[in-house]
Protein backbone atom coordinates (compact mmCIF):
# COMPACT_ATOMS: atom_id res chain seq x y z
CA UNK A 1 0.00 0.00 0.00
CA UNK A 2 2.72 2.10 1.04
CA UNK A 3 5.02 1.64 -2.44
CA UNK A 4 1.40 2.15 -4.59
CA UNK A 5 0.51 5.36 -2.71
CA UNK A 6 4.55 6.60 -3.17
CA UNK A 7 3.64 5.98 -6.88
CA UNK A 8 0.43 7.41 -6.88
CA UNK A 9 2.00 10.50 -5.64
CA UNK A 10 5.02 10.86 -7.65
CA UNK A 11 5.89 13.63 -9.63
CA UNK A 12 6.23 14.22 -13.61
CA UNK A 13 3.38 13.68 -15.81
CA UNK A 14 1.20 11.76 -13.35
CA UNK A 15 -0.90 13.49 -10.70
CA UNK A 16 -0.67 12.51 -7.07
CA UNK A 17 -3.45 11.14 -5.07
CA UNK A 18 -3.85 14.07 -2.92
CA UNK A 19 -4.00 16.30 -5.77
CA UNK A 20 -7.01 14.09 -7.51
CA UNK A 21 -8.41 14.18 -4.30
CA UNK A 22 -8.18 17.86 -4.09
CA UNK A 23 -9.40 18.52 -7.74
CA UNK A 24 -12.36 16.54 -7.05
CA UNK A 25 -13.49 17.73 -3.74
CA UNK A 26 -13.31 21.17 -4.26
CA UNK A 27 -14.95 21.16 -7.79
CA UNK A 28 -17.78 19.60 -6.49
CA UNK A 29 -18.16 22.06 -3.71
CA UNK A 30 -17.73 24.74 -5.84
CA UNK A 31 -20.14 23.56 -8.64
CA UNK A 32 -22.26 22.64 -5.49
CA UNK A 33 -22.66 26.93 -4.38
CA UNK A 34 -22.98 27.34 -8.52
CA UNK A 35 -26.30 24.88 -8.54
CA UNK A 36 -27.55 26.08 -5.18
CA UNK A 37 -27.76 30.26 -6.90
CA UNK A 38 -29.19 28.86 -10.17
CA UNK A 39 -31.52 26.98 -8.10
CA UNK A 40 -32.43 30.68 -6.20
CA UNK A 41 -32.56 32.58 -9.02
CA UNK A 42 -33.93 30.52 -11.69
CA UNK A 43 -37.34 31.82 -13.02
CA UNK A 44 -39.90 30.76 -15.04
CA UNK A 45 -41.26 27.07 -15.50
CA UNK A 46 -38.22 25.03 -17.37
CA UNK A 47 -36.70 24.59 -14.08
CA UNK A 48 -34.57 20.61 -14.51
CA UNK A 49 -33.68 18.67 -11.33
CA UNK A 50 -31.40 17.13 -14.02
CA UNK A 51 -29.66 20.22 -15.27
CA UNK A 52 -28.88 20.94 -12.05
CA UNK A 53 -26.92 17.25 -11.49
CA UNK A 54 -25.59 17.85 -14.96
CA UNK A 55 -23.90 20.81 -14.44
CA UNK A 56 -22.27 19.67 -11.29
CA UNK A 57 -21.25 16.25 -12.78
CA UNK A 58 -19.71 18.58 -16.01
CA UNK A 59 -17.31 20.60 -13.90
CA UNK A 60 -16.30 17.91 -11.39
CA UNK A 61 -15.49 15.78 -14.97
CA UNK A 62 -13.82 18.59 -16.84
CA UNK A 63 -11.77 19.08 -13.21
CA UNK A 64 -10.41 15.58 -14.29
CA UNK A 65 -10.06 16.06 -17.37
CA UNK A 66 -7.66 19.04 -16.91
CA UNK A 67 -5.59 16.72 -14.37
CA UNK A 68 -5.61 13.73 -17.05
CA UNK A 69 -4.20 16.16 -20.14
CA UNK A 70 -1.48 18.37 -18.26
CA UNK A 71 1.23 19.01 -20.11
CA UNK A 72 0.81 16.51 -22.44
CA UNK A 73 -0.24 17.40 -25.88
CA UNK A 74 -0.63 13.67 -27.34
CA UNK A 75 -3.36 13.28 -24.42
CA UNK A 76 -4.83 16.60 -25.22
CA UNK A 77 -5.75 15.61 -29.11
CA UNK A 78 -6.80 11.30 -27.82
CA UNK A 79 -9.48 13.37 -25.55
CA UNK A 80 -10.99 15.85 -27.74
CA UNK A 81 -10.86 12.58 -30.17
CA UNK A 82 -12.75 10.70 -27.59
CA UNK A 83 -15.01 13.59 -26.62
CA UNK A 84 -15.94 14.62 -30.42
CA UNK A 85 -18.01 11.28 -30.31
CA UNK A 86 -20.75 12.30 -28.13
CA UNK A 87 -24.25 13.92 -29.28
CA UNK A 88 -26.32 15.85 -27.30
CA UNK A 89 -29.71 15.63 -28.16
CA UNK A 90 -31.44 17.95 -25.79
CA UNK A 91 -32.15 21.53 -26.79
CA UNK A 92 -31.27 23.73 -23.87
CA UNK A 93 -34.47 26.96 -24.04
CA UNK A 94 -32.88 29.39 -21.64
CA UNK A 95 -29.73 31.01 -23.07
CA UNK A 96 -28.83 31.81 -19.03
CA UNK A 97 -28.67 28.07 -18.59
CA UNK A 98 -25.81 27.69 -21.52
CA UNK A 99 -24.16 29.96 -19.42
CA UNK A 100 -24.12 28.55 -16.21
CA UNK A 101 -23.21 25.61 -18.42
CA UNK A 102 -19.85 26.80 -19.00
CA UNK A 103 -19.14 28.51 -15.62
CA UNK A 104 -19.40 25.10 -14.05
CA UNK A 105 -16.50 24.30 -16.89
CA UNK A 106 -14.12 27.10 -16.07
CA UNK A 107 -14.42 25.84 -12.51
CA UNK A 108 -13.29 22.43 -13.40
CA UNK A 109 -10.58 23.52 -15.75
CA UNK A 110 -9.46 26.50 -13.03
CA UNK A 111 -9.19 23.38 -10.53
CA UNK A 112 -7.71 20.71 -12.70
CA UNK A 113 -5.40 23.12 -13.82
CA UNK A 114 -4.11 23.81 -10.16
CA UNK A 115 -5.55 27.61 -10.00
CA UNK A 116 -7.13 26.78 -6.29
CA UNK A 117 -7.76 30.12 -5.91
CA UNK A 118 -8.82 31.69 -9.06
CA UNK A 119 -11.23 29.03 -8.81
CA UNK A 120 -12.53 29.91 -5.50
CA UNK A 121 -12.30 34.05 -6.31
CA UNK A 122 -14.57 33.42 -9.74
CA UNK A 123 -17.15 30.78 -7.51
CA UNK A 124 -17.64 33.59 -5.28
CA UNK A 125 -17.68 36.34 -7.76
CA UNK A 126 -19.96 34.29 -10.37
CA UNK A 127 -22.24 33.93 -7.08
CA UNK A 128 -22.67 37.72 -6.43
CA UNK A 129 -22.93 38.27 -10.15
CA UNK A 130 -26.20 36.10 -10.54
CA UNK A 131 -27.16 37.33 -7.03
CA UNK A 132 -26.89 40.62 -8.16
CA UNK A 133 -28.90 40.06 -11.88
CA UNK A 134 -31.21 38.45 -10.28
CA UNK A 135 -31.98 40.89 -7.10
CA UNK A 136 -31.78 44.09 -8.86
CA UNK A 137 -33.71 42.98 -11.94
CA UNK A 138 -31.49 44.35 -14.38
CA UNK A 139 -32.20 43.85 -17.67
CA UNK A 140 -35.65 43.14 -16.79
CA UNK A 141 -38.60 45.30 -17.74
CA UNK A 142 -41.60 46.59 -15.96
CA UNK A 143 -43.84 46.10 -18.87
CA UNK A 144 -46.16 42.91 -18.06
CA UNK A 145 -47.04 40.69 -21.40
CA UNK A 146 -49.23 37.51 -21.14
CA UNK A 147 -50.92 35.09 -24.10
CA UNK A 148 -54.14 34.72 -25.03
CA UNK A 149 -55.29 31.92 -26.63
CA UNK A 150 -58.74 31.79 -28.36
CA UNK A 151 -61.12 28.97 -30.12
CA UNK A 152 -63.05 30.72 -32.21
CA UNK A 153 -66.05 29.65 -35.01
CA UNK A 154 -64.65 30.35 -38.70
CA UNK A 155 -68.04 31.97 -39.25
CA UNK A 156 -66.83 35.01 -36.69
CA UNK A 157 -64.48 38.01 -38.02
CA UNK A 158 -61.71 37.51 -35.39
CA UNK A 159 -60.92 41.11 -37.53
CA UNK A 160 -63.17 42.99 -35.43
CA UNK A 161 -64.68 40.30 -33.41
CA UNK A 162 -62.52 41.39 -29.79
CA UNK A 163 -61.77 45.19 -31.12
CA UNK A 164 -64.30 46.53 -28.04
CA UNK A 165 -63.66 44.03 -25.60
CA UNK A 166 -59.79 44.87 -26.28
CA UNK A 167 -60.00 48.55 -26.88
CA UNK A 168 -61.61 48.58 -23.10
CA UNK A 169 -59.56 46.26 -20.92
CA UNK A 170 -55.81 46.25 -22.78
CA UNK A 171 -52.73 48.52 -23.32
CA UNK A 172 -51.60 46.72 -26.65
CA UNK A 173 -52.24 43.61 -28.04
CA UNK A 174 -50.74 41.82 -31.40
CA UNK A 175 -52.30 39.00 -32.82
CA UNK A 176 -49.39 36.15 -32.88
CA UNK A 177 -50.77 32.92 -34.73
CA UNK A 178 -53.88 31.80 -36.60
CA UNK A 179 -54.33 27.69 -36.62
CA UNK A 180 -57.55 25.98 -38.23
CA UNK A 181 -58.79 23.39 -36.16
CA UNK A 182 -61.80 20.73 -36.19
CA UNK A 183 -61.03 20.21 -40.10
CA UNK A 184 -61.76 24.26 -40.39
CA UNK A 185 -64.83 24.35 -38.48
CA UNK A 186 -62.77 26.09 -35.51
CA UNK A 187 -59.76 28.62 -35.90
CA UNK A 188 -56.95 28.99 -32.79
CA UNK A 189 -55.67 32.58 -31.91
CA UNK A 190 -53.18 33.22 -30.05
CA UNK A 191 -52.72 37.08 -28.67
CA UNK A 192 -49.77 38.54 -27.15
CA UNK A 193 -51.06 41.21 -25.02
CA UNK A 194 -50.67 43.81 -22.18
CA UNK A 195 -53.62 44.99 -19.73
CA UNK A 196 -54.26 48.37 -18.31
CA UNK A 197 -53.79 49.18 -14.82
CA UNK A 198 -57.14 47.78 -12.76
CA UNK A 199 -58.50 45.77 -14.83
CA UNK A 200 -60.80 42.44 -13.79
CA UNK A 201 -59.35 39.32 -15.85
CA UNK A 202 -62.09 37.04 -15.03
CA UNK A 203 -64.63 39.24 -16.12
CA UNK A 204 -62.64 39.97 -19.49
CA UNK A 205 -62.45 36.08 -19.96
CA UNK A 206 -65.91 35.90 -19.62
CA UNK A 207 -67.12 38.66 -21.90
CA UNK A 208 -64.41 36.65 -24.01
CA UNK A 209 -66.04 33.41 -23.88
CA UNK A 210 -69.21 35.15 -24.49
CA UNK A 211 -67.51 36.21 -28.00
CA UNK A 212 -66.33 32.92 -28.67
CA UNK A 213 -69.89 31.24 -28.40
CA UNK A 214 -68.10 29.39 -25.37
CA UNK A 215 -64.89 28.65 -27.17
CA UNK A 216 -62.19 28.11 -25.04
CA UNK A 217 -59.87 30.91 -23.85
CA UNK A 218 -56.92 30.77 -22.29
CA UNK A 219 -54.58 33.33 -20.68
CA UNK A 220 -50.65 32.19 -20.13
CA UNK A 221 -48.59 34.19 -17.93
CA UNK A 222 -44.89 33.79 -18.65
CA UNK A 223 -44.51 34.10 -22.44
CA UNK A 224 -40.67 33.86 -22.58
CA UNK A 225 -40.82 30.23 -20.66
CA UNK A 226 -43.46 28.71 -22.74
CA UNK A 227 -44.06 27.35 -26.19
CA UNK A 228 -46.78 28.80 -28.33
Amino acid sequence: MDEFLRQATAGGDTFGLWETMIALGLSFALCLMIAYFYRQSHRGLSYSVSFVHAMIILGVTVSVIMLIIGSNIARAFTLVGALSIIRFRNPVKDSRDVAFIFVSMAIGMAVGTGFYLTAIVFTLFACFMVYSLTRFGIGSTTRREMLLKLHLPVDVDYHTAFGEAFYRSLREHALLSVESLQDGKVAELVYSIEFKPGVDEPAFLAELRGVTRGGKVALLTGQESIDV
